[in-house]
């Protein structure tokens, strides 16, 4: 099948190859020239024989809702452009009114795997109309890792379905990560443990915590013991945000999601605030000792 994809990032690229490893034709456009195959978009769109499809794979949010209006104006009746970044699903309805209007098509999809795709397989969430889901399923069986379709794919619902999906996804992902990075605390501070990487490395065979996340942690042990080349700065990309703000509007308690949001919250500050005000506290109604703030106070130094 061929196959135009803007955006030849971590993800776009490395789908590019899967893809033509498949035997698919896949002509790419990026605006860094040395990974693109195309001068520009109505260049990459001239490429494609009708009907066309089109998977755009760039950062969410206006560059995303940009390019598909831009394709809107290029693509004809009956093609299909495909959002497989990650969009907030609120998005989709708007990017699919638009493209209706010139009789383009449109799906979303949720896709999950990082820079371990292209070896891997990707699990990919779907929205959108059956037709279009039917039109791009060779597409979508060389993506997802081989086996059973229902493991790795799935068809969603209807439009913006695909992104919601990966936005729960993704505030799940929130949650295990913090627990697993708790565990790994707790195992270091314990001088009773002695070898916290061993421990995490038994996990990833035979128990009920073993997972993908897990065995990543501890290839990341292996490179950097003791992760001291690494800041405990964490950024959110979005999606847990969302998860927890979808949870409020669905009146879903979802405290494990949101614990793990807002610790990468905490995560980036140098000295807190809010603990400053917990230890005053503690020091006004129980006397309790305060640590001074001095010269290397809030730096991480010690």
């Amino acid at each position: 099948m061929q196959l135009g994809l803007v955006g030849l990032g971590k993800m776009g690229f490395n789908m590019r190859e899967r893809l033509r490893a498949a035997g698919h034709e896949v002509i790419g456009y990026d605006r860094n020239a040395e990974v693109s195959d195309s001068e520009s978009l109505a260049d990459m769109v001239g490429k494609l024989a009708a009907p066309r499809t089109v998977w755009v794979m760039v950062p969410a949010g206006q560059v995303t809702r940009t390019v598909v209006a831009e394709l809107g104006d290029l693509l004809d009746t009956d093609d299909l452009v495909i959002d497989g970044g990650n969009s907030r699903y609120t998005d989709d309805r708007g990017n699919a009114d638009l493209l209706a209007t010139s009789g383009v098509g449109y799906l979303d999809v949720g896709v999950s795997g990082g820079v371990w795709g292209r070896e891997n397989g990707y699990g990919l969430m779907v929205g959108g109309d059956e037709k279009f889901v039917e039109r791009a399923m060779p597409i979508f069986d060389s993506l997802r890792p081989e086996g059973d379709r229902e493991e790795g794919f799935v068809h969603a619902g209807a439009t913006g379905a695909g992104h919601y999906a990966k936005m729960v996804h993704n505030g799940i992902e929130y949650g295990l990560m913090q627990a697993y990075a708790e565990g790994y605390e707790l195992l270091a501070a314990a001088s009773e443990v002695t070898d916290e990487r061993g421990v995490l490395k038994a996990w990833t065979r035979g128990t009920v915590v073993r997972s993908w996340l897990l065995d990543l942690l501890v290839k990341a042990l292996d490179e950097d013991p003791g992760l001291s080349q690494i800041s405990g700065y964490v950024e959110d990309s979005g999606e847990g945000r969302w998860t927890v703000e979808e949870a409020v509007r669905h009146s879903v308690p979802a405290p494990v999601i949101s614990a793990a949001l807002f610790a990468r919250f905490a995560s980036r500050q140098d000295d807190s605030p809010a603990m400053k005000a917990v230890s005053a506290l503690r020091n006004q109604f129980g006397g309790h000792a305060v640590h001074k703030a001095g010269p290397t106070s809030g730096s991480g130094e010690t």
